[in-house]
């Protein structure tokens, strides 16, 4: 099937995306991206799936046959990391084999299956391998509190949980995917992605994203417009904070102290005692 008849099959059963994902097993995000022609160069076996739920089983090399005369296959990863180096690039099909980190563009980017996490940053590909719980729960409650603090005062301001891309410097270079962030500039907003900079970031440190997060990211969102950058560090239990509006301030805090969110001139305060608590009691 086509991604044409696809869709025309999905109008036809009445199915959302999201009826459509928990059918098939596809992740929702990937079940948009293809459906809504974002991703050139969907897998075989998500198409296949897909196909399964939307109607007639492609008989025959069909889908082959149509990769190889209108479309590019997805490039994977290698499985093993340099030193000190994000994870390299193994290129699939021809028409990656001269590209070098450095020339990836959104057009790359969204021909990686959506189960591989990755940044594209300057058009350079950093994998993102998955973030231990301890990293989870922090971002969570980070998170829910400014959800708290934001429903009550209302305004135009929304907070995001990662995963959710952001194309930075409004390029075709850069899409980055802060742990947590506020955007009050509701036109920045796209179902597919955020175009432009966020208010406010927040990363928390895990060791493959260390390096990244307190110097490429760190200049990055500072040259964008993002107006205050939180680095949380799990492991010596600080939150390092920039205020990029206020010609870079730095202030550093402990996990026992309660810090407060610049852009809301300390009115909305995250206490990181609770926080703290409640991970140092799950196993390590």
């Amino acid at each position: 099937m086509t991604i044409t008849e696809m869709n025309e099959r999905k109008r036809e059963l009445g199915y959302t995306d999201a009826r459509i994902s928990e059918l098939s097993g596809v992740p929702l995000s990937t079940v948009r991206k293809v459906l809504g022609g974002i991703t050139k160069a969907p897998r075989y076996d998500t198409i296949k799936a897909l196909e399964k739920v939307l109607g007639k089983e492609t008989a025959g090399s069909g889908y082959n046959s149509r990769i190889s005369d209108n479309e590019t296959t997805a490039f994977s990863y290698d499985s093993c990391m340099t030193s000190g180096a994000p994870q390299g690039v193994r290129e699939v099909q021809p028409a990656y084999s001269t590209k070098k980190q450095g020339e990836y563009t959104l057009e790359d980017y969204l021909a990686i299956p959506d189960e591989r996490r990755v940044e594209l940053i300057d058009g350079v590909i950093y994998d993102m391998s998955s973030p231990l719980g301890h990293h989870q729960i922090i971002a969570g409650q980070i998170y829910f509190h400014l959800v708290s603090y934001i429903s009550g005062k209302g305004g135009p301001c929304i907070p995001f949980i990662a995963p959710i891309d952001v194309q930075l410097d409004c390029d075709d270079k850069t899409i980055v995917q802060p742990d947590v962030m506020i955007l009050c500039d509701r036109s920045k907003y796209t179902p597919q992605r955020i175009v432009g900079a966020p208010d406010f970031v927040v990363e928390v440190f895990s060791k493959s994203t260390r390096k990244k997060d307190m110097f490429i990211k760190l200049n990055k969102y500072r040259t964008a417009g993002v107006r205050e950058y939180w680095m949380v560090d799990p492991d010596k239990k600080n939150v390092i904070v920039f205020h990029f509006e206020n010609d870079d301030d730095l202030s550093v805090y402990t996990f026992r102290d309660k810090v407060p969110v610049g852009i809301y001139g300390g009115d909305c305060v995250i206490d990181f005692a609770p926080i703290d608590d409640y991970v140092s009691e799950l196993p390590h």
